[in-house]
């Protein structure tokens, strides 16, 4: 066994209990919330030490199913009792009836237990702990998603607690092949991470290239599951997410049984999925709880939100300042009644109803949740009306900005919506110089990105290009789910049905 030298962290435990505790509360820098319980094992002479850290563990767990077995220990238990071996096994296996889930000779291995809400039961003559699980983590309980509110679907969303969302998945597939692939990152924050799929169906070299991504993370923490995905994506100059997130349990598991990825990180609500496509910004769990006439409409509903989010403001400013020739006759004179005065180009006058409504809406989300509501509604209504009789932009720029932002809030991935408004300028900014050829020449290198693009080897255009055309019944518009009996072919699943018709 290797000893300490000076101002060398051991590597071993000693059989000394005092020197232990000693090199414990060094190696943990004398933390003012670690809780140290010296006491005698019950009917024999050997001192045992209980040591957890307040807050993460659960104390009264700890005094009722470790300490009083321990004090009070059976005679009969005594008599088995010959070495400090004895009693270490004793302790583990007759005493104490909580989870034990290792015994360790090493220091590395001890104190991420402890820092992770876990306790260690020390011995006298020994130089093995017992590791015993009693952490209980301070927490929220299960309550609906506040980003992803549907009209129908389960009220349940993820939390905080990795275990909790772990468990919830679980509830939701039991299913002995649904495989959790546990991870550890952060040097320094030691945070608990899971891959989930289910083995049998998902492709092994989606598997094999999310773990390898996984494993080359080096970085000192992750206090969100975004940092993770801005690590693992394929490219980070691209504005389209090419991972999903999402708090909704039933979300993740539909994507789960398709043949894709999910990833957990303790600490966050947010799982992410993966492989993530353009055509998935069009989907909500809500599409499939509906008839297939409703989902289809409403999906269609969503790809004409988008082209409006995209598009309305540029094709105003390009026909307004170089092709008005294609506005109707009686049109015209109503669009230069409304503009008379606006000393502004359509472009300007754009550029600060968008800019204006984006600070707006980040005021709402920054401001608390009641007043961030009246903020965003009531300051919109106010500003525009104030802008118009201000002459500083016309009627009818208000309401294309307001048609445009009522747009964006129809696309389900909130991420998704960022990118589409980030877009929207650069296309107004085109328009602005080249007008509809700026648009359209826009539009072309918009389509060339998302063709080149990729996630985790799935093209991001799947199943339009590549074309896989089987995969078209569920892509603009659902068709029944009596139709839907294979998973997405372009995933690649190893077990392609996922429903028999009888």
């Amino acid at each position: 066994m290797k000893t300490k030298q000076p101002g060398q962290t051991p590597e071993f435990l000693s059989t000394h209990l005092k020197e232990n505790l000693e090199t414990l509360s060094l190696l943990l820098n004398d933390p003012s919330d670690l809780t140290t319980k010296v006491l005698q094992v019950g009917g024999v002479s050997y001192t045992s030490a209980i040591v957890s850290l307040e807050g993460l563990s659960d104390q009264l767990l700890i005094k009722e199913q470790i300490i009083q077995p321990i004090q009070h220990n059976p005679e009969q238990y005594a008599s088995s009792m010959k070495d400090v071996r004895h009693v270490l096994h004793e302790i583990e296996n007759r005493m104490i009836s909580l989870q034990i889930t290792n015994r360790t000779r090493r220091w590395d291995e001890v104190i991420p237990v402890i820092l992770s809400g876990d306790t260690i039961l020390m011995l006298e003559g020994t130089d093995e702990v017992l590791l015993i699980k009693t952490r209980k983590w301070p927490g929220r309980s299960i309550e609906e998603p506040q980003t992803e509110a549907l009209v129908r679907g389960p009220r349940v969303g993820f939390t905080e607690s990795i275990y909790t969302n772990i468990s919830l998945l679980r509830r939701h597939i039991r299913e002995p092949n649904l495989t959790i692939d546990p991870h550890t990152i952060g040097r320094r924050s030691n945070q608990s991470l899971v891959v989930v799929y289910i083995k049998g169906l998902t492709n092994p070299e989606l598997i094999e290239e999310v773990n390898r991504r996984l494993k080359s993370l080096d970085l000192d923490y992750a206090p969100e599951s975004g940092m993770v995905e801005q690590w693992i994506e394929d490219s980070f100059l691209s504005p389209f997410p090419q991972i999903l997130n999402t708090e909704r349990p039933d979300k993740v598991t539909s994507a789960l049984l398709q043949g894709k990825v999910a990833i957990l990180l303790d600490g966050t609500p947010f799982v992410l999925l993966l492989p993530f496509t353009f055509i998935s910004l069009l989907h909500s769990p809500e599409d499939y709880y509906e008839r297939w006439s409703i989902g289809s409409l409403i999906r269609l509903l969503r790809l004409v939100a988008i082209g409006i989010t995209l598009f309305l403001p540029a094709l105003y400013i390009a026909i307004l300042s170089f092709h008005p020739g294609m506005i109707p006759f009686k049109l015209v004179f109503s669009i230069a009644a409304s503009r008379e005065g606006v000393p502004f180009p359509a472009v300007i006058e754009a550029l600060l109803m968008e800019v204006t409504l984006e600070l707006l809406r980040e005021a709402g989300i920054r401001l608390p949740k009641p007043i961030g509501q009246t903020i965003g509604i009531v300051g919109g209504l106010v500003i525009g009306e104030a802008a118009v009789q201000a002459g500083i932009v016309s009627p009818i720029m208000v309401i294309i900005v307001a048609l445009t932002a009522i747009s964006s809030f129809a696309i389900p991935s909130y991420s998704a919506g960022i990118s589409f408004r980030m877009l929207r300028f650069a296309i107004m900014i085109a328009a602005s110089f080249l007008g509809l050829y700026g648009i359209v020449l826009t539009f072309i290198m918009i389509c060339i990105h998302l063709m080149r693009l990729h996630s985790f080897g799935i093209p991001y255009l799947s199943p339009i290009a590549p074309s896989v055309q089987h995969d078209w019944k569920d892509m603009f518009i659902r068709v029944p789910v009596t139709w839907l009996t294979l998973r997405p072919l372009f995933m690649k699943p190893q077990d392609i049905h996922r429903a028999k018709k009888r």
